[in-house]
């Protein structure tokens, strides 16, 4: 019902904009005419409300794109460089991929190994991580887990604990990150205690401020070089937005 007052509504201040403009000028019997002449013009042409409908439709997404694109050129700095979140694929590809997971997000396992795909078939994407725990302590537990592995081990290791995170299927809990660490052949006990240092938490601080500033508030939101994919899309969608996104920078 909202959608269809809106959609008349907009049918009226743009279709009709002559009328629309002098309806607070007319008497109440010009105005009841005009609303009549509308009410019979609308029932009789049904298919008017739904193309206004869609047109209006079309205009708020064009104008969610263009706000998006102004809040990734405005944070582009913390977004690209912000020299604490793990960086892979080409470190010197033409499009930077961001991404903001959560690894209990049933979406952002969905995308993991399409992302990856998009990575190695693509050659020229450089890919950033970051850290955005929003679904309970499982979350936070994990990218802690995370961000302490790549603070104490680095990139290759980060990518294998990425892995076997959105891999995971028991909750995240001491005892289970304890086993992954293990798996990768790393010193639990030592990224146990690296998890809670103040490092550990100015990540996720920051991840989620920059989130917030950006108006991100679902996992996975992806950064596509200057424009922004909220939730999943499969993977053909993510390589034409990448297409897109090269020929914006060539023109």
């Amino acid at each position: 019902m909202r959608r269809l007052l809106a959609g008349t509504a907009f049918l009226a201040a743009s279709a009709l904009p002559s009328f629309a403009e002098g309806l607070a000028d007319m008497t109440d019997t010009e105005r009841a005419a005009f609303r009549a002449e509308v009410r019979a013009y609308l029932l009789e042409n049904p298919e008017v409300l739904l193309e206004a409908m869609n047109e209006l439709e079309a205009r708020d997404q064009a104008a969610a794109m263009e706000r998006d694109k102004a809040l990734v050129s405005q944070k582009a700095d913390a977004l690209f460089n912000d020299g604490a979140s793990w960086v892979g694929g080409n470190p010197d590809g033409d499009i930077t991929v961001v991404e903001f997971l959560d690894y209990r997000c049933g979406y952002c396992r969905k995308a993991w190994q399409e992302v990856d795909q998009l990575i190695a078939s693509d050659g020229n994407i450089r890919i950033i991580m970051k850290e955005f725990p929003i679904l309970g302590e499982g979350s936070v537990l994990s990218s802690r887990f995370a961000i302490a592995v790549l603070q104490l081990h680095g990139a290759e290791a980060y990518k294998q604990a990425h892995d076997a995170l959105l891999s995971l299927r028991a909750d995240a809990t001491p005892e289970s990150l304890d086993r992954v660490a293990a798996e990768l052949g790393l010193d639990a006990a030592a990224i146990r205690a690296r998890m809670e240092a103040p490092e550990v938490t100015k990540v996720i601080e920051d991840n989620h401020r920059l989130a917030q500033e950006m108006e991100i508030s679902g996992t996975p939101t992806f950064v596509v070089g200057g424009t922004m994919v909220r939730g999943y899309v499969p993977l053909e969608a993510m390589q034409q937005i990448v297409a897109e996104q090269r020929k914006a920078q060539e023109g």
